[in-house]
């Protein structure tokens, strides 16, 4: 069967996402691991070493997911119909506004804002090292590699039916969808986008998530903490330094719900606070 050289598809940006997305997934669970290592021998003089690639691993991971969260955003504002996740959340006449409210519409975006939240927090902690540094590093790597599996979209196993691990956004619109549109060569010119849902084409839809999501990915830091006084067997020492983490957390937290009672009173037509 002859294959079909399609005409107007980006590629590179798709291309460069996958790359970046499992360089990404790979530091994480490599800073997990030199945490660990740099935790399990921290009376040891290589403790150091781990502790350096820790480091290395994490920024890595960093670079890995701004990248993919980049280049997305490129995609949507480009509006690169041909890609599942743009078409699926973008349309040609959806303000540029929203496209931040675009990208964390669907599952997918957030969870990579649920990252670039635990990446921000992560540099702080990093940036502020202590005697607790390295085994909260080590957990809060690890949530990093649970989260980033969401997003991989690879398949496991063999068979007919092999189990598939995460929904990838990078995907292009005909590796996901069986239509006759894709028998044309120039299909791309052919696709609309979806675009976003009128009810969330509002401004708190571009302000609340990040808020709400700010307050989730905060929350794993004091519950890292207590992990990592129980790991060390320092069961107090972790209350004092986990305390602002946690200060910082409960207000978040608390904001979002606010902001969130306001945007159902106001766009959602609730006929009161949610």
């Amino acid at each position: 069967m002859e294959t079909i050289q399609y005409i107007g598809e980006h590629l590179l940006p798709g291309q460069l996402g996958q790359f970046s997305l499992f360089a990404g997934f790979t530091g994480s669970l490599l800073a997990a691991f030199a945490w660990f290592m740099a935790t399990q021998r921290r009376a040891m003089p290589e403790a150091s070493s781990w502790n350096r690639i820790g480091k290395i691993a994490y920024l890595l991971h960093s670079l890995g997911i701004l990248t993919v969260i980049g280049l997305i955003f490129f995609m949507m504002i480009n509006r690169y119909f041909e890609y599942q996740y743009v078409q699926a959340h973008v349309s040609e006449d959806l303000p540029m506004k929203y496209i931040f409210s675009a990208f964390w519409e669907g599952q997918e975006g957030s969870f990579l804002l649920w990252m670039f939240w635990h990446i921000v927090l992560g540099l702080i902690l990093i940036l502020r090292p202590g005697k607790f540094t390295a085994p909260v590093m080590s957990l809060l790597s690890l949530v990093q590699v649970f989260i980033g599996s969401m997003i991989l979209g690879v398949y496991l196993g063999f068979g007919e039916e092999p189990f598939k691990l995460g929904s990838n956004p990078l995907l292009l619109l005909r590796d996901t969808v069986q239509a006759p549109i894709f028998a044309n060569a120039n299909y791309v010119s052919l696709l609309q986008g979806t675009g976003l849902n009128p009810l969330l084409q509002n401004y708190w839809m571009t302000i609340h998530p990040p808020t709400l999501f700010l307050g989730f990915a905060s929350t794993t830091i004091p519950f890292c903490f207590a992990a990592a006084g129980l790991w060390i067997k320092d069961y107090k020492g972790w209350l004092k330094p986990v305390m602002p983490w946690a200060l910082f957390s409960g207000a978040i937290l608390g904001l979002g719900i606010l902001m969130g009672g306001a945007w159902a009173y106001e766009a959602l037509t609730f006929g009161g606070y949610w």
